[in-house]
């Protein structure tokens, strides 16, 4: 028993040491940057290695097609007939009914003016309708602040484009996030 211990402390310390070593940090290894020369194809497929086993007994393999006979009338795929029944007809018509009727839906007007002057928002308001006459303009007051609205944009890339170009007629130019009117040709 007393010569079996010492054999055993060291074999467990040997066996301690080289699970140590093998989890130790090692230095980073240098290597050799990837060969990104272009070759000619000759070599490029010299130099490929070709895979240790041949593969090619996995590979499926399929029937030929039977041919058919000489004097067969050759059949044309089917053209597909109307894919709409009567049902979606009605639902699409009625669908159509209804987004004629909707006057409003959410966009973008730009606030040109805000303020106490009337004289000032209706000077603003002709001179931005002298230059842009296709351009809606909408005034509102409540006592006693006038705001000037111009625009119904449904994006706001839209508003964003006739923001820019209204950029030089009125001292402060903000988009609001409101209802806007969509058919404006009854």
């Amino acid at each position: 028993m007393k010569r079996l211990l010492p054999k055993m402390l060291m074999a467990s310390l040997l066996l301690g040491l080289a699970a140590c070593a093998s989890t130790a940090t090692q230095a980073p290894r240098a290597s050799a940057p990837a060969d990104t020369t272009k070759k000619p194809a000759s070599a490029a497929a010299s130099a490929a290695p070709m895979p240790a086993e041949d593969v090619t007994r996995y590979r499926p393999v399929f029937p030929a097609p039977k041919a058919a006979p000489a004097g067969a009338p050759v059949r044309p795929a089917p053209v597909p007939t109307n894919q709409v029944n009567a049902q979606i007809e009605q639902r699409l018509r009625d669908q159509a009914y209804t987004n004629q009727n909707v006057k409003y839906a959410q966009g973008y007007r730009i606030l040109v003016y805000l303020g106490l002057e009337r004289d000032k928002v209706m000077a603003i308001r002709r001179s931005i309708i002298g230059r842009y006459p296709e351009e809606t303009d909408y005034i509102t007051f409540k006592s006693p602040v006038y705001r000037l609205y111009i625009g119904d944009y449904l994006t706001k890339l839209e508003a964003a484009r006739a923001l820019a170009k209204l950029r030089g007629l009125a001292p402060k130019l903000e988009l609001e996030s409101t209802q806007v009117l969509l058919n404006k040709n009854p």
